[in-house]
């Protein structure tokens, strides 16, 4: 199937910041929560209609792509990436952060055609941090190029950690484990509260790594072209291809840092999507 992907962007492009103007309106009012998996686990009506409105904007654009989306797989839509040109769609990345009106949050996009991710959208409204990627063109944020920092060293790196959205024993405990192991030795930590952010921070330089179990492709399908886009590695957290329905990912600013974490990663296996 042939695919245009200037218009496929310039498309996406406009619906991302029609969604970011509702989550911008909304992000300091009251909403209407509920819970999916677990009670940390949250989607607001906002969630459901941005993912609405874009899947049927680029549907009516673009008649023969499928879709795998946060909410409409939440639904029971199955979550299946074939060879056929695929929109990969979180409308509110941070769901949490926006229940509470904290500001990192962002609606992330991602277009794979046979499998190969394509174009990458990261579009944070609230902080106006518009995050963009073409395969083979580079990353860019509000226009400008973005490059990951080149850290070599994990003592020397700033990583994102992240607690995810479950109370789930296995995670829960691997997570206190990674923290505990990472914490002493690096320079920092840091948690977004967003993995689309977090992959965000590590493409623009501002962290060098950052891995997560149990987070869905719609959370890092775009991340992982922005990473990539800006110089930096994606890859599965026990160092081999990283897979978009494997639940698993670890990006760093360079191959050497992530071989570093490598070894000193604790980790669990959640169920493929």
């Amino acid at each position: 199937m042939s695919v245009d992907l200037d218009k496929c962007f310039d498309v996406v492009m406009e619906l991302a910041k029609a969604g970011g103007k509702i989550i911008r309106e909304r992000i300091y009012s009251q909403k209407t929560v509920n819970t999916k998996s677990d009670r940390i686990d949250l989607v607001t009506e906002s969630d459901q209609e941005v993912e609405k409105m874009l899947i049927s904007n680029l549907r009516a654009q673009f008649p023969d792509h499928r879709f795998i989306g946060e909410e409409s797989t939440a639904e029971g839509i199955p979550c299946e990436l074939t060879d056929a040109p695929t929109w990969i769609i979180d409308p509110i990345d941070g769901t949490m952060n926006f229940v509470h009106g904290y500001p990192n949050v962002c609606t992330s996009i991602a277009l794979t055609v046979n499998k190969v991710t394509e174009i990458a959208i990261i579009y944070n409204p609230v902080l106006e941090q518009l995050f963009t990627a073409r395969r083979g063109q580079g990353a860019k944020l509000n226009g400008e190029p973005i490059h990951v920092s080149g850290e070599k060293e994990l003592k020397q790196a700033l990583i994102g950690l992240e607690c995810g959205t479950t109370h789930e024993p296995e995670k829960m405990n691997n997570n206190f484990k990674n923290q505990q192991t990472f914490t002493p030795i690096v320079h920092g930590t840091r948690s977004s509260g967003s993995a689309a952010i977090d992959m965000a921070m590590v493409a623009m330089g501002a962290t060098d790594a950052y891995f997560e179990f149990g987070i869905h492709a719609w959370d890092y399908a775009a991340g992982d072209l922005l990473v990539r886009e800006a110089g930096g590695v994606c890859l599965d957290p026990e160092g081999g291809p990283l897979d978009l329905l494997a639940r698993r990912m670890l990006c760093a600013a360079t191959m050497e840092l992530a071989q570093e974490m490598i070894p000193k990663i604790s980790q669990i296996y959640p169920p493929r999507d």
